[in-house]
């Protein structure tokens, strides 16, 4: 099935990089409304539940080409969504039926439903990185840490294929990275659930059905020696803020490079009904030579989620070693002479 309309959201301006246009002057003359608050949950907190997505075309740091310039005018950003939405009919008109028993027919490709970010809604704003401040980049990588990623990177050479447990963990549909923390959109499934109850938040993403449960009743992290998929986080509230504080990762699922004494910070504020602004800061002394701060903007969407089925009809990563065997024998057969 082929997507058939595209949906852009335009961000309601709620933050200094976010804004994204300017009220006339005749709503400007006009008086002043009240500001906007969010509803209440049975125990008194901020009400962030609901379904959400936070698909979006802002790379998380910011093309060289732009060197410190944080937003986009009005007229560039206007420039972009013509763009991206030519860009996504280019894919609709080329992603034509493929013959049946070619290479090209053996698996899908990006311009079916759901596998392009520009098929489903997206929250459009000024700002040209996910990552604030001038530089707009991740910052440098310490020397130690490109020494344990190379270290780690020539330990696995040549042994991709031993086995399963030598594939990548999204491989293995065990963590796919776009559930993990912090929460970045992927190619798709971008969307997220949040219920709350007393002492507790949990966020469903739709990406591998993972679910992040996060006690809110103040009490403190696992013991270090604990190590997690996806570290253990830890919330609060700060006026209409929640704020989650995320230790205990394992090496074994970096981000970006990171070890395991990886620390995220983030934020969740709801700025209208259907929009919730979405920071978090990253730290690892281990790994880069500052922190760094990064915003998006999460968008109501409808639900409901779908179960992701990942290892149901996982025929992918029995292929994987299947071809593997084969090119071995038959570089085997070939070193023989046969």
């Amino acid at each position: 099935m082929r997507y058939r309309s595209l949906v852009f959201t335009m961000a309601v301006p709620i933050a200094a990089g976010l804004l994204v246009y300017q009220k006339p002057v005749i709503a400007q003359t006009a008086p002043k409304e009240k500001p906007w608050v969010p509803a209440r949950t049975p125990d008194g907190q901020p009400d962030l539940q609901g379904y959400w997505t936070n698909n979006t075309i802002t790379p998380l740091e910011r093309p060289k080409a732009l060197g410190s310039k944080e937003l986009y005018t009005e007229s560039e950003l206007q420039e972009l969504v013509k763009r991206e939405q030519n860009r996504v009919q280019l894919n609709e008109e080329e992603g034509r039926p493929t013959e049946a028993g070619t290479d090209a027919d053996v698996h899908y490709d990006f311009s079916q439903f759901g596998l392009d970010p520009g098929q489903t809604k997206q929250v459009w704003n000024r700002r040209t990185s996910m990552i604030v401040g001038p530089e707009g980049t991740i910052p440098s990588m310490l020397p130690e840490a490109r020494k344990r990623n190379a270290a780690l990177a020539a330990k696995n050479k040549g042994h991709e294929f031993d086995g399963p447990e030598n594939r990548p963990l999204s491989a293995r549909c065990i963590v796919m990275g776009q559930e993990s923390v912090p929460m970045l959109s992927g190619g798709y499934n971008n969307n997220l659930q949040i219920v709350q109850t007393k002492g507790y938040v949990a966020i469903m993403h739709e990406m591998n059905h993972s679910v992040r449960i996060i006690p809110t009743d103040g009490r403190p992290h696992v013991s270090p020696q604990v190590k997690q998929w996806r570290g253990d986080s830890r919330g609060h509230w700060e006026g209409n803020t929640l704020v989650v504080d995320t230790t205990n990762f394992t090496a074994t699922n970096p981000f970006r490079g990171s070890g395991d004494k990886l620390h995220v910070v983030e934020r969740f504020t709801p700025m209208s009904a259907d929009a919730v602004l979405y920071q978090f800061t990253v730290e690892d002394p281990e790994t880069w030579d500052k922190p760094w701060t990064a915003e998006t903007v999460w968008s109501r969407v409808d639900g409901p989620i779908y179960e992701f089925a990942c290892n149901e009809g996982n025929y992918g990563l029995r292929n994987t070693l299947d071809g593997a065997r084969v090119a071995e024998k038959e570089a085997a057969a070939k070193a023989a002479g046969k």
